[in-house]
């Protein structure tokens, strides 16, 4: 049974999520030979945002992500910070996503 939320809406302050993301990155780093991560995988089923959040539907469209494409716009932004969208955070959880899987 999927219970959904009715009331309100999530609010995520963003002091704790920069203390949570630290955290896990400061774990990943004990845990890692050198700080590097080796994914094995790329390409990844993606879900268009429009249906992504509506659970009572079975997602109808789904696209092909690659995580090596979502990771250079991550580095390219580190060579021009200035040009940061609030899409880079989507390309940074996909490549969190498969970081995490390969680590959990």
């Amino acid at each position: 049974m999927i219970v959904l939320m009715t009331e309100g809406q999530l609010h995520v302050s963003l002091a704790e999520l920069r203390r949570s993301f630290n955290l896990l990155l400061d774990h990943l780093e004990a845990a890692t030979d050198g700080g590097i991560i080796h994914l094995d995988q790329d390409y990844f089923w993606s879900i268009p945002q429009d249906e992504l959040y509506d659970v009572t539907t079975v997602p109808s469209n789904l696209t092909v992500g690659q995580l090596s494409w979502s990771w250079e716009h991550l580095t390219d932004l580190l060579a021009e910070p200035d040009r940061a969208i609030g899409h880079h955070l989507v390309w940074l959880a996909e490549v969190l996503r498969a970081v995490g899987q390969k680590t959990s």
